[in-house]
């Protein structure tokens, strides 16, 4: 893998040059060509993280910016992302949130009846990821917690195989936002990946929430990338702006992305400090261009 490390000090810059996210004017890729994007790297963006834009004044500003597509959003509002030509990078609606997941055979048949239902849609709609979660331990081993994923996850392989649709386990941190998660490490949920064994299971690999959990995010991404089939960025501590006041420096992370060969989407799921989140946006789309 090979990156600039000169990109550290234009990183600097672009930060100190725009003095405060919040007062830069949006990126403007098409009136500044000097800006354009070098074209490695899908983006993303989870609509959550940039509240209180609405998912309309989403869709309406973030080409702009040199984002394509959305995170987590379910069928009910697909019809907007088309309306504005955005794609849908990570579905959601089956799943019954962070907590309930996989792990437990009692929420299987909810699960089974939920995935069974939107798979189908997910196809029709013309997108591929699907969310799932592992659920929390509520003091449950790891052997179990892969036993019970598994048996779970195999209901509804089929269908996922049928339509094209890749069901994608989050990994989430334990120690800081998500108290008691199962699948915060990358060992676990990877030694799930190789049970179930297809193509249309994979990971979210979340950066943010494995720089809490595990670090050493390059050599996971180089030795692990085949079972990645999404990531996520956020700055850390705070899960802010991805500028020089947080711990991970992006452009090798990205770099290692694109040389995994990785076509898919990375999506920001940071919390913008300024008032202008389309600037923040912009900013990390730049910071991650390599």
């Amino acid at each position: 893998m090979t990156y600039n490390p000169g990109r550290r000090d234009s990183f600097k810059k672009m930060i100190l040059g725009g003095a405060a996210l919040g007062s830069l004017a949006s990126l403007d890729f098409k009136q500044n060509p000097s800006l354009a994007l070098k074209g490695n790297i899908n983006h993303g963006v989870c609509a959550w993280s940039m509240r209180p834009l609405s998912l309309e004044e989403l869709c309406s500003q973030i080409k702009s910016v040199g984002v394509g597509a959305i995170d987590l959003i379910g069928p009910k509002n697909w019809e907007t992302l088309k309306k504005y030509g955005i794609h849908c990078s990570m579905c959601n609606g089956a799943e019954l949130g962070i907590v309930d997941g996989f792990n437990d055979p009692k929420f299987h048949p909810q699960l089974e009846k939920n995935y069974t239902e939107v798979i189908p849609l997910v196809e029709k709609a013309g997108y591929k990821n699907l969310i799932a979660f592992s659920g929390n331990r509520r003091g449950m081993d790891d052997e179990t917690g892969l036993k019970n994923c598994e048996e779970g996850i195999k209901k509804i392989l089929g269908l996922a195989e049928k339509h094209g649709v890749i069901i994608t386990m989050e990994l989430l941190n334990s120690r800081v936002d998500h108290k008691d998660y199962m699948c915060d490490k990358s060992a676990w949920g990877i030694e799930l990946c190789k049970r179930i064994g297809s193509e249309n299971f994979k990971l979210l690999f979340d950066i943010y929430h494995m720089q809490i959990d595990e670090g050493d995010i390059i050599r996971s991404i180089r030795n692990n990338h085949q079972y990645f089939g999404h990531y996520h960025t956020a700055g850390n501590p705070g899960r802010n702006d991805l500028d020089d006041t947080q711990e991970i420096y992006y452009p090798p992370i990205m770099q290692a992305i694109v040389d995994s060969g990785f076509k898919g989407y990375v999506s920001h799921e940071f919390i913008p400090k300024g008032e202008d989140k389309i600037a923040a946006l912009g900013h990390a789309v730049q910071v991650c261009d390599v």
